[in-house]
């Protein structure tokens, strides 16, 4: 494994990047600062290497953006309803930081942390942080690990390890925007995506929480259980595509947590790169990219609106004030472990 110095952060802390390659020379890059992933490399059909993640070229630049690319998001992805929830009987308030809910755990989520390297090998990197209590107002103090693998079939694993002294939320994320045709070759609406998901939550407004209704795709543009691409059904005249600016809801692939399933197939013609995502989590949030602002990502490249796709695994959104669904709150001195892949392979 290589190290690179990966410059600072608005607090003068020093970040580094890693850099890790499997025996058929395809290469992940990751970074301590948010834990984040970086770059995957890998060859296209025509044997031209391809970054498909879309990313920044140092730390300075992460902690400017505000789109969380590449980022482990904790303790909490997606939005919280009214940044507040219950925990054994008591009101919990969190940081809002978007229209009065919490996004990501607000303001100090773990995009913002540098993490420690606890171990390594050739091809894979564990990072560790100690999140107390008093960093985003959560309840308890929480050890929480995140492995990235590359293993020599090409796939990205991404395994999360959590444990609080308290009872606690942990819904673990990573918010890398795919792009299969490069990640400086723009608006990513020819890709084509299959969700493997029946239904979907609907959100009551443009602030994206959840109604708690689940609703069937079938007969929507919601539907991707059969490939199409991105592009095909975005714009069309559907309450929800015009509440979220485009695809940004969660899918529901299950009731049960921990079994790992096949959640997303994604597949560019253009370079014949594709990528099999599987999860163990109960739903995936697919997001578009549709409020990605004009601006200079790695390389110097342009980024724009929708040039990379999000598939986020994780617990329904606001599934901690909801019942009778999955719940991410954990108890204390229970070790929750969750993993979800990223597969790549050229057609």
């Amino acid at each position: 494994m290589q190290t690179l110095a990966f410059g600072t952060n608005k607090r003068g802390e020093k970040a580094s990047l890693y850099v890790l390659e499997n025996s058929k020379h395809t290469v992940i890059k990751v970074t301590d600062f948010g834990a984040t992933l970086v770059s995957v490399l890998i060859p296209d059909k025509n044997g031209v290497v391809r970054d498909v993640v879309l990313g920044y070229d140092d730390a300075g630049e992460y902690d400017r953006q505000t789109s969380y690319f590449g980022a482990t998001i904790g303790r909490n992805g997606n939005r919280i309803d009214k940044a507040q929830m219950m925990i054994d009987g008591k009101l919990w308030q969190v940081p809002a930081n978007e229209k009065g809910n919490s996004l990501h755990s607000g303001p100090n989520g773990f995009d913002q942390v540098v993490w420690e390297v606890k171990e390594h090998t050739d091809n894979s990197i564990t990072f560790f942080h100690l999140s107390t209590e008093e960093e985003q107002g959560f309840p308890g103090n929480l050890k929480v690990e995140v492995t990235y693998t590359l293993t020599e079939e090409d796939a990205v694993e991404i395994s999360y390890r959590g444990e609080a002294d308290k009872d606690t939320v942990m819904n673990f994320t990573n918010h890398s925007y795919f792009n299969l045709g490069g990640h400086e070759s723009g608006p990513v609406l020819n890709q084509k995506l299959q969700i493997l998901a029946d239904a979907f939550h609907p959100v009551r407004d443009e602030n994206a929480i959840p109604t708690g209704e689940i609703a069937p795709v079938e007969g929507t543009p919601m539907d991707f259980r059969t490939m199409k691409p991105i592009g095909q059904d975005i714009e069309a005249d559907f309450e929800q595509l015009k509440l979220s600016g485009g695809y940004d809801h969660n899918y529901v692939l299950s009731d049960k947590v921990g079994e790992m399933k096949v959640m997303a197939n994604a597949y560019c013609e253009e370079t014949g790169i594709a990528m099999e995502a599987s999860t163990e989590c109960c739903g995936v949030q697919f997001y578009a990219g549709n409020f990605i602002s004009d601006h200079t990502g790695k390389d110097g490249k342009a980024y724009g609106k929708r040039c990379g796709f999000c598939l986020e695994s994780q617990f329904y959104p606001n599934a901690m004030n909801q019942e009778n669904v999955p719940s991410p709150i954990r108890k204390a001195g229970e070790v929750f472990t969750t993993k979800t892949v990223y597969r790549f392979y050229v057609k």
